[in-house]
């Protein structure tokens, strides 16, 4: 009779696999050494010539040569961003499809939309780009000198004052209404297509308050055509240095700033996120850099892939609440 061992093969093909998974792992590990080796593109999640758009194509070049490949700038806005981040999501782990986009997509979009894929899951950080903060503005006609002013008008005479957004779910948008919620005022939204539009609308007088970026509605501010009341940020803003904080208005913790950040999907390995994240943050300290995003009324925040994850965590549920009291919904 002949016997056959049948443990024989199991402990071969075993044997086989433990041989080859350490050359696996070389190979791997080879491969994220050497990246990259093939031109990035880097998908922005908005228009052409937003802040977020502007951000990704000042630190480009700086990529670009710093990493020896071209990084390509593609922009799929649509959806708040969804578009875009969908984009990403797909893509191969690879590190050769980044995304860029606005706190809101990271933040807001995960309670106001049915999103297709999870931010917390699907996307990893690799940090903050830059970011600003925003500024309450009222056209001259208001009688408020400060933010409390502002308020105790509104106090006065709830619903009679109309603020300008840039559509609902927006930064615009959701700043003012974080104000109303702990000022305890009422004023009525009036939305429209873009920040441009909505610094316009006061200007003009249509509306009589704006929680705007700073860097549209600064020159405003300086020619007198538009009455800063505070800022939205932690802190004072570099470019508005007397006005007050929201914060040390009477609110404290009042946060309303917008920031862009560099995210990658979920897969990616921690060696292409860590050398993504290095080469970012290198970029972001260069003086050229950080000049030209303080023209547009931003300033360089670098940072580490566990803070961006943390900030998202944060201000997500901050937004959240903010979203489910208001009852605001995506257009």
């Amino acid at each position: 009779m002949i016997r056959t061992n049948i443990s024989a093969r199991p402990r071969h093909g075993l044997t086989t696999l433990l041989l080859l998974l350490p050359c696996a792992i070389g190979l791997s590990h080879a491969a994220d050494i050497a990246y990259p080796q093939r031109p990035i593109r880097v998908v922005v999640a908005s228009a052409p010539g937003g802040g977020l758009d502007i951000s990704t194509r000042i630190l480009a070049p700086k990529l670009t040569e710093s990493m020896g490949q071209t990084w390509v700038v593609d922009n799929r806005s649509g959806a708040g961003g969804n578009v875009g981040a969908e984009i990403v999501v797909r893509a191969s782990p690879d590190g050769y499809t980044v995304l860029t986009s606005t706190s809101t997509l990271l933040t807001v979009n995960p309670s106001l939309y049915r999103m297709p894929f999870n931010v917390e899951k699907d996307l990893q950080p690799v940090t903050v780009l830059s970011g600003g903060e925003q500024v309450v503005v009222v056209h001259p006609t208001v009688p408020a000198k400060s933010l409390q002013e502002l308020i105790a008008l509104a106090k006065q005479k709830p619903g009679s004052l109309n603020y300008s957004s840039a559509g609902q779910g927006t930064a615009l948008h959701l700043g003012a209404e974080l104000l109303k919620l702990r000022a305890g005022i009422d004023m009525t939204q009036v939305a429209y297509k873009g920040g441009g539009p909505a610094a316009a609308a006061v200007l003009a007088g249509e509306v009589q308050v704006l929680v705007g970026t700073i860097a549209s509605t600064i020159t405003f501010i300086n020619a007198g055509r538009l009455r800063a009341l505070a800022t939205t940020g932690p802190k004072r803003s570099r470019l508005l240095p007397d006005q007050p904080t929201v914060a040390e208005s009477g609110y404290p913790g009042f946060d309303a700033g917008v920031w862009f950040g560099m995210t990658v999907p979920a897969a990616t390995s921690k060696s292409v996120i860590d050398r993504l994240n290095r080469e970012t943050v290198k970029a972001l300290q260069y003086a050229d850099v950080q000049a030209a995003m303080a023209r547009q009324g931003l300033d360089a925040a670098p940072g580490t892939p566990a803070e961006l994850a943390e900030r998202i965590k944060r201000e997500t549920a901050t937004w959240a609440a903010v979203i489910k009291k208001t009852g605001i919904r995506a257009e």
